[in-house]
């Protein structure tokens, strides 16, 4: 009650506006008399002070206003992925014995779909087991199908009614086909004649219906274990050609030539080399 006295009335001609004279003791004094108690004033420095507010003197920043497009925007953590065991055997598991078991019952579409799953796969699916005997009957091959396909190990080869596009051989190796049959297909001289001069195992073959020429005779001759050919309705070739061709198949059992255009030179050379 006694510091109460001691502020002026609003009746008194006092100025009212604050300043800075007024002294710190009464406001003690003041604030003990009502049972307050008036903290010290820690010094610059203090560990308890934040450093930013200690060395800025100016206001802290507005806070900026968040775009409602970036309020929606959260970044959330995607936990790792465990995989998990799956019940059963998988596939890298199982033997390439057991896989090319397998392979072997694919048609020959599907056996090339799977040789584009892994190198593994590709692997076994050209093996030579698998491709003993190819049936491109009545197909339309496009380049570079039939050179990728024959040096897989095919021996049993069959073609007829098809349309070869450029084989593309990229090796030079013998191919081991034994019995092939190109009939009535379309292929151009130089298409037959780099598929003919890579064959020396054959045993059976037939051209019926080709445009042949002496160097196709001639790859035909580099077979001397040929046993059946035909070449009925063949032309292009000349009657010297087909006498070597004849001459050095040896072991030849079987030979067609009905509907050939002979003159009296091809039948004396076929007359002549066949007992």
């Amino acid at each position: 009650r006694k510091h109460l006295q001691e502020i002026p009335s609003s009746s008194s001609n006092v100025c009212t506006s604050f300043t800075w004279d007024w002294d710190s003791s009464k406001t003690s004094e003041l604030l003990s008399g009502m049972g307050v108690s008036m903290l010290k004033k820690d010094k610059l420095g203090n560990e308890n002070t934040p450093q930013e507010l200690l060395l800025s003197p100016c206001p802290p920043h507005k806070r900026q206003k968040v775009k409602e497009k970036e309020r929606d925007f959260v970044i959330v953590r995607r936990p790792r992925l465990l995989r998990e065991a799956e019940p059963g055997v998988s596939w890298d598991a199982l033997p390439d014995e057991l896989l090319l078991a397998i392979f072997a019952y694919l048609p020959l579409n599907d056996l090339l779909k799977v040789s584009l799953i892994c190198k593994r796969w590709r692997r076994l699916s050209f093996d030579e087991s698998l491709w003993q005997t190819l049936d491109l009957t009545g197909r339309n091959l496009l380049p570079g199908v039939i050179g990728h396909l024959l040096p897989a190990g095919v021996t049993v080869f069959r073609c007829p009614r098809s349309c070869i596009g450029n084989p593309l051989f990229k090796t030079s190796k013998p191919l081991r086909i034994q019995h092939m049959d190109l009939s009535n297909c379309t292929v151009t001289i130089a298409d037959l004649q780099s598929i003919l001069c890579r064959c020396e195992r054959l045993q059976n073959l037939s051209l019926e219906g080709l445009v042949l020429s002496d160097d196709i005779i001639k790859s035909i001759a580099q077979n001397p274990s040929l046993i059946r050919l035909n070449l009925c309705g063949c032309s292009g070739f000349s009657a010297e050609a087909l006498e070597l061709m004849l001459s050095s198949c040896t072991e030849l059992k079987e030979l067609n030539l009905s509907w050939c255009n002979f003159t009296a030179a091809y039948v004396k050379a076929a007359v002549t080399h066949v007992t």
